[in-house]
C-alpha cells in the first residue's frame, strides 16, 4: 500500500540529540560523516549570522508553486526545520515575510529552501533563520500538489523526514537520524584535534604531521624524502 501524499507522523531525531549535536559546526559534522551530507553551496544563509538545528520536515513542490509549503506549516511541530525541495528554481519566490512570520509563530527552528525567497529586508529585521538559493520578487502560485514527510532531494542530498539538519554561514548539513548519535564522540574528538593543531601552528609547527606521508602515498615524493 502506498503512503499518502502527506505523512503527518514520523520519527524525528530527539530534542536531546539536537541539543548535543547543535554544539558542533556543520563543517565538523561533515568531516566526521565522511565529508557527506552537505547540501549544495547554492543554498546559503540569507544573512551570515543565521543558524539553525533540528529535525527535518520534508516538502516537495513543483517549481514555482508553494501550496504544499502552506500544508506543511499546518502539520509541522515546534522545533522542526522546514526542508523544501524547490528544484533549485530561482524564477520566483516560494516564501516571504507573511509565511516566515507564520513559521516563527509555530515554533519552527528555521527554513531550508532549494528555491528563492523574497522580502529579504523584512526577513533581515525578522531575524528568523532562512537558507535559500537567493531572492526573487515574483510570487508563487498555489495550485499544484506535492508531498510532505517523504524522502526528498534538496541541494543534491537525500533528506529523510526526521533527519538532523544543521546550518550556519558555511551552509547546510544533513545527518541521517539513525546515524547522528554515533558521530557525536567523533565530532568532539575532531574539535579537540583542531584546537591542538592550531596551538601547534602558533608554536611554529607549521607543516601538518600527515603531510609527508600523504605526499609519499600520492607519489609526489619518495620514501625518505622530505620537504
Amino acid at each position: 500500500m502506498s503512503k499518502p501524499n502527506i505523512v503527518k507522523d514520523f520519527e524525528r531525531v530527539s530534542p536531546e540529540l539536537v541539543k548535543k549535536a547543535s554544539q558542533f559546526q556543520p563543517a565538523i559534522l561533515s568531516d566526521v560523516n565522511g565529508r557527506r551530507g552537505a547540501l549544495h553551496g547554492r543554498i546559503k544563509a540569507l544573512y551570515p549570522r543565521m543558524k539553525l538545528a533540528g529535525p527535518a520536515i520534508t516538502v516537495e513542490v513543483r517549481p514555482g508553486d508553494n501550496l504544499m509549503i502552506h500544508a506543511a506549516l499546518a502539520v509541522a511541530k515546534p522545533g522542526d526545520v522546514l526542508v523544501i525541495d524547490g528544484k533549485a528554481d530561482q524564477t520566483c519566490a516560494l516564501m516571504g515575510t507573511i509565511m516566515m512570520h507564520a513559521v516563527r509563530e509555530r515554533g519552527l527552528a528555521g527554513v531550508v529552501l532549494d528555491a528563492a525567497v523574497r522580502d529579504s529586508l523584512d526577513l533581515d529585521e525578522l531575524d528568523f533563520p532562512v537558507f535559500s538559493v537567493g531572492t526573487n520578487p515574483n510570487g508563487p502560485t498555489k495550485e499544484v500538489g506535492g508531498r510532505i514527510g517523504h524522502p526528498i532531494a534538496c541541494g543534491g542530498v537525500t533528506v529523510n523526514p526526521g533527519d538532523f539538519i544543521i546550518a550556519d554561514a558555511d551552509g547546510v548539513m544533513c545527518v541521517e537520524r539513525e546515524k547522528l548519535e554515533s558521530l557525536l564522540d567523533k565530532a568532539a574528538e575532531k574539535v579537540a584535534w583542531e584546537a591542538r593543531r592550531i596551538a601547534d601552528i602558533k608554536e611554529g609547527k607549521l607543516n601538518p604531521p600527515y603531510l609527508t606521508q600523504a605526499l609519499i602515498t600520492a607519489g609526489v615524493i619518495k620514501e625518505g624524502e622530505t620537504l
